[in-house]
């Protein structure tokens, strides 16, 4: 995990598929890559382009939800209208299961938890999110310890909602240490000033400045998604296992 620094924009024909589905694909997103077109022409490669490559027939907006660029792992990807607009309303009511491997540093306190913080845009160091218990919109996260390592946690981490930087966030904010049962927010506002942080190796924006290049990359993999399919209903599950 030793090396790495802030991360360019990769090409994305890495990407893999992992599931097709009747109007929708499901791709394994490498880190380093976009998930949709940036600013300036060097950063129009993304998952988008890439989908429209491999999948010329494709039709309507093609997204349904993003991942960082430095995070890898599944986005599930509408190739027609229909099974677009059916995927982004499953998001937007959060019936959608999604989980996430991270690896932070430090030794996380409790084996389980809930991170209970509101979030909102850093407006004067954008894109840096903050938790701010007055103005922030809702963000929730439930995790649990998959292992240890000398200096690290290996986590599973599951976003109830899908705020920008969320999962960075709350991981390195000071409450995840102290959590066990308890949600930070309200009566938690004291455990989370005790309890040091654990941001994820390997974050250049949210991890500490003594240590930016604690891993070669993000170590934050979105490994499994669960969503109706649009045509059948039936649902759907699909995982990934993180290759750091």
């Amino acid at each position: 995990m030793a090396g790495g620094g802030v991360m360019k924009a990769r090409d994305p024909s890495a990407t893999q598929v992992v599931f097709e589905g009747d109007g929708y694909v499901v791709i394994d997103k490498p880190p380093g890559v976009l998930s949709v077109p940036g600013k300036g022409e060097e950063n129009q490669r993304s998952v988008v382009s890439w989908c429209r490559e491999r999948y010329p027939a494709a039709t309507g907006p093609i997204v349904v939800h993003r991942l960082d660029m430095d995070t890898s792992g599944l986005l599930v990807l509408g190739l027609t209208a229909d099974a677009q607009r059916s995927l982004s309303m499953q998001f937007e009511a959060r019936s959608v299961e999604k989980a996430y491997v991270a690896v932070v540093l430090g030794r996380v306190a409790a084996m389980s938890g809930v991170v209970d913080l509101p979030i909102r845009a850093d407006l004067d160091r954008r894109p840096m999110q903050i938790v701010d218990l007055v103005q922030g919109r809702p963000a929730v996260t439930r995790f649990c310890v998959l292992g240890f390592e000398p200096d690290a946690t290996w986590l599973r981490l599951e976003p109830i909602t899908g705020r920008t930087h969320q999962l960075r966030v709350h991981c390195a904010e000071r409450c995840v240490g102290g959590l066990a049962s308890v949600a930070c927010g309200g009566g938690g506002q004291e455990l989370a000033a005790a309890e040091p942080g654990h941001p994820i190796l390997g974050d250049v924006l949210y991890g500490p400045s003594d240590r930016p290049h604690a891993a070669e990359r993000l170590m934050l993999h979105a490994s499994e998604l669960a969503f109706d399919d649009p045509k059948t209903g039936h649902r759907v599950r699909v995982a990934s296992a993180p290759r750091f």
